[in-house]
């Protein structure tokens, strides 16, 4: 019995595919084992994940139950209206915010700084000394309380009712 070359390179290939084949289903289940290992991993993953996740959501719960709304009647010792601070030249809304979170919430307020408090809110506020006189806030601040209108929607100054 003689083998052609062709009849070698068959045979050839038909063993290396045969080993392969029987390597592989000779794991004894260990890829099988591996791929539950990892479905059991993510599963452990995902249900970690949920608890954070339920966890945040309760305490966003918690602090909106603290939160007051923001039409609700105000606490003691906070005004109740607020002028638009950021009317005034040279004060960013965030400056606002700012100056309202350090209680000052009026044009009067502002009109009504002296010295000492200019350089707090300088120093509160990230500006460099003397900017709050340089930019006339308390000038600026007197003329918008004097002035007695707000401006309404679209820049129109309203008259208060």
């Amino acid at each position: 019995m003689s083998f052609t070359l062709n009849d070698i390179a068959l045979l050839l290939v038909a063993l290396a595919i045969g080993l392969i084949l029987g390597l592989m289903m000779s794991g004894r289940g260990k890829y099988r084992r591996a791929w539950r290992d990892e479905q059991a991993a993510h599963r452990a993953m995902v249900k970690d994940r949920d608890a954070q996740l339920e966890a945040a959501n309760a305490r966003i719960v918690e602090l909106e139950k603290r939160t007051v709304p923001v039409g609700a009647a105000p606490v003691a010792g906070v005004v109740a209206e607020r002028d638009d601070l950021s009317r005034i030249k040279g004060l960013s809304q965030a400056q606002e915010v700012s100056l309202n979170e350090a209680g000052y919430q009026r044009y009067g307020q502002i009109a009504a700084l002296n010295g000492e408090q200019e350089a707090a809110l300088e120093a509160r506020l990230g500006l460099t000394p003397g900017t709050i006189a340089r930019e006339n806030w308390r000038e600026q601040a007197r003329a918008l309380e004097g002035s007695g209108q707000r401006k309404g929607l679209f820049g129109r100054a309203s008259t208060p009712v």
